[in-house]
């Protein structure tokens, strides 16, 4: 049978199969509900697992931090009790080397026979006071050598008076050396006036004269010419001139500019201020403790201190409360301190309250009067003064003849008095001017204000003064006024303020480097043993304040003095903004950071200011050698009164933080939290810091208080 040929023909198409259904409305909507619904419990599913994840991981932190809690808490007395032995040990022998040094400068003193009275001794200054009272001694040169040792006196009753401020047997003595200081340069001023006609200048056909030691310098001119043509006068070689109206530039009169390096009159203020202060003193539970023995360098080029600011570093160059407690500053101890060093943990529990360091202050409503809490004197005082020129002596057969007058050396009335006889004609008084130069003491951050002295009210004032011009290339302010008076520069206290950064890092054994970069200027403090050195990164004119090795006292005095201050009082809140921070911890980190200075450094965070009142935030990390810290190599640490931790976030992170490293553990002291991140041989630096050396660095963490002030 064939078979049948395979046919080119390509197979007919089957029948189209049916088409589905079209979905109604309602069966879609039935369909998008269940897919939704698949959707919402998948999403549940997972969601309850994130959260269940989430949860365990959480109870997972919450057991290890109990863990890490209880195991801080079993070793939290062994850690208290190690720091407060190091706090003890350090108090006890720079105490002891106080008082040592006091003893032996008081030796020194007394041995010295150079006929200064002991500041303590009522009867010695009281007898001085009228022994130099009775002196008729006029010679300028002899006079102000009595005067820079009345000066050193003042500063020594300072001393005295800041120990016992209720004492008026200091103030009233402070008092009379200030009264007799003037009265003893009045006299010279008139002996030199009274011969005024012997020292007459060929080409000015006046007499001018300039009298200069360490802190003064004496200018005087006398009026012989009378010319109304005449406008002022420049004392060249003082930097100081001055701008006469005709009606004197034709009188017979004296004008004395009288530049003093020290500022007495803001002293008398500083005292009333001090007479009527209920202020608390900040941060502290003990009694006070100086960082140094008086010395010698305890003033540059015989400025005053600024006594508000020698008074918060007495009160915060003490080691004291460890960080213990709880974490906020409601409760703080009171009673009897039977040990030197307390823990927070004791005087929190003591059941008392925190006195806050500040105290309303009563504002002055006359804006024009000067606050020298606001404002700092510097560069001493400027007393402009115009007197009748006194009678000359003529030689009359080989006599020499002059009139003797009843009274004194005169001051002319300017603008003179006016009686009622005058009417109403308004008589027209020109203002005087005067122009000084810079002190070369100073370093002015900004542009001086200039402030009169009213004597009246005791007091600084800045009105009615005109016409300032400050002429910055010269270095040179001129003003006018309306009457002689006593001037003096101002510059905002802190103006430097708030520090844009911070660091303290070793550089040796006993040897640190403290820098702070301030809004305006940037300095760094050397500080080695019990010495500090001044080190400015800007050029400026102080080479008798710089690379100079002082004591912290002096140099904190020294620095305000300079214009550069970054010291801060009790007082301090009120004119500078702050990130508010606990005292107690705050100073508690100062006390260990300075216990950890040879070996480790330490920096400012700018999540400081992210963590709250309660608690502190700080770079530090183990550091040795003179180079800059690494920057991979910090960590950060939040320090609270209870515990410290290190933090796992970084300075560079985007968002604070505060969970700690997973790699570390808790403990109840900044120094045992340190150790655990060092190497043996760096703890064992530390053990091996010297008293005086923590001392010092505490004293200046202590007086710039960076981690309130950055």
């Amino acid at each position: 049978m064939e078979k049948k040929a395979k046919s080119n023909k390509a197979p007919k198409k089957g029948k189209p199969t049916k088409k589905a259904p079209k979905l109604t409305k309602a069966q879609k909507a039935k369909q998008e509900e269940e897919a939704r619904k698949q959707r919402e419990e998948e999403e549940a599913r997972l969601r309850a697992e994130k959260e269940e994840q989430e949860r365990l991981e959480r109870e997972r932190k919450q057991e290890e931090i109990e863990r890490l809690e209880l195991k801080d808490s079993n070793r939290r007395e062994g850690e208290l009790d190690e720091l407060r032995h190091l706090l003890e040990a350090n108090h006890t022998a720079a105490t002891k080397w106080k008082s040592d040094a006091v003893k032996r400068v008081m030796w020194e003193r007394y041995m010295c026979c150079d006929g200064r009275p002991d500041p303590t001794a009522q009867r010695e200054i009281n007898t001085y006071i009228s022994l130099w009272r009775d002196d008729q001694e006029v010679d300028i040169t002899h006079v102000l050598e009595q005067c820079s040792s009345a000066l050193q006196l003042i500063e020594e009753l300072e001393v005295q008076l800041k120990d016992a401020p209720c004492s008026e047997e200091y103030r009233e003595a402070i008092i009379d050396l200030q009264g007799l200081v003037q009265s003893k340069q009045l006299l010279a001023t008139e002996e030199l006036l009274k011969n005024a006609n012997e020292s007459i200048d060929s080409e000015t056909g006046n007499m001018q004269t300039v009298v200069k030691d360490e802190t003064v310098t004496l200018c005087l001119w006398a009026n012989f010419r009378k010319n109304p043509r005449f406008k002022g006068f420049l004392f060249e070689e003082a930097g100081l001139g001055f701008e006469l109206p005709k009606q004197l530039a034709v009188s017979d009169v004296a004008v004395r500019i009288l530049h003093t390096r020290y500022d007495l009159l803001s002293l008398l203020v500083r005292m009333a201020q001090t007479e009527t202060s209920t202020s608390p003193r900040p941060c502290s539970l003990r009694a006070d403790m100086e960082s140094s023995a008086p010395d010698e360098d305890s003033t540059i080029e015989g400025e005053e201190g600024n006594e508000d600011q020698k008074e918060n570093e007495d009160v915060q160059n003490q080691p004291t409360q460890e960080p213990e407690g709880k974490e906020s500053t409601d409760d703080v101890g009171k009673g009897s301190l039977d040990s030197p060093v307390m823990t927070q943990m004791e005087v929190l529990d003591a059941g008392g309250e925190l006195t806050s360091p500040l105290s309303e202050m009563s504002m002055k409503q006359d804006l024009q009067v000067v606050d020298l809490m606001q404002y700092t004197p510097l560069g001493g005082v400027f007393y402009y003064n115009v007197f009748y020129l006194p009678p000359q002596a003529h030689q009359v057969n080989g006599w020499k003849i002059r009139q003797l007058l009843d009274h004194g050396l005169q001051e002319f009335p300017y603008p003179p008095e006016r009686s009622d006889a005058d009417g109403e004609e308004q008589v027209s008084n020109p203002p005087v001017g005067v122009t000084f130069t810079l002190p070369d003491s100073v370093f002015f951050l900004e542009t001086p204000q200039v402030a009169r002295w009213d004597d009246a009210g005791k007091q600084w004032r800045l009105d009615e003064i005109t016409d300032v011009l400050y002429e910055k290339d010269e270095n040179k302010i001129s003003i006018k006024m309306a009457s002689f008076q006593p001037l003096v520069l101002l510059q905002e206290t802190y103006a430097n303020f708030p520090f844009q950064s911070w660091e303290l890092r070793p550089l040796g054994q006993d040897v640190a480097l403290f820098t702070i970069n301030g809004a305006l200027i940037d300095l760094r403090i050397k500080i080695q043993g019990d010495q500090c050195m001044l080190q400015l990164e800007q050029e400026t004119t102080l080479p008798r304040l710089t690379n100079r090795w002082l004591s912290v006292s002096a140099l904190q005095t020294a620095i305000i003095n300079a214009g550069i201050n970054v010291f801060v009082n009790e007082h301090s809140e009120k004119y500078v903004s702050t990130c508010a921070k606990d005292p107690l911890t705050e100073h508690a980190a100062y006390e260990q950071m300075a216990l950890f200075a040879s070996a480790c450094a330490f920096s400012w965070s700018k999540w400081n200011t992210s963590c709250g009142s309660e608690h502190l935030v700080l770079q530090a990390c183990e550091h040795h050698g003179a180079d800059p810290v690494p920057k991979e190599s910090w960590s950060l640490y939040l320090l609270g009164a209870q515990r410290y931790k290190k933090l796992a976030i970084t300075d560079q992170s985007e968002a604070f933080s505060p969970e700690h490293d997973p790699a570390s553990e808790f403990h109840s002291t900044f120094i045992h939290m340190l150790q655990d991140s060092m190497s043996a041989g760096g703890v064992a630096r530390t053990r091996e810091s010297h008293y005086l050396f923590v001392n010092t660095v505490q004293s200046l963490l202590c007086g710039t208080r960076p981690l309130m002030y950055s």
